[in-house]
């Protein structure tokens, strides 16, 4: 069996983690994660949008659209 190896980074995460005790630590470390991740998805766009490779026309042409994948019943 193949072990594991953690970067620093994810030892780092672990150790805060693990002093977490109650939902209610879990629930904000969720919606602090949650933020984060949308900030940077913010952060982003932002560059696309100044860059160019995003606009209000392109915008226009995927809304409404669905990326979902179909399943077969």
């Amino acid at each position: 069996m193949e072990a594991i190896t953690f970067s620093p980074a994810q030892v780092h995460v672990f150790n805060l983690v693990s002093h977490i005790k109650s939902d209610l630590g879990l629930d904000k470390l969720r919606a602090q994660l949650a933020a984060f991740y949308a900030k940077q998805v913010d952060n982003e766009m932002d560059a696309l949008w100044e860059s160019g490779q995003f606009d209000e026309k392109r915008m226009k042409e995927l809304r409404g659209s669905h990326f979902r994948t179909p399943y077969n019943r």
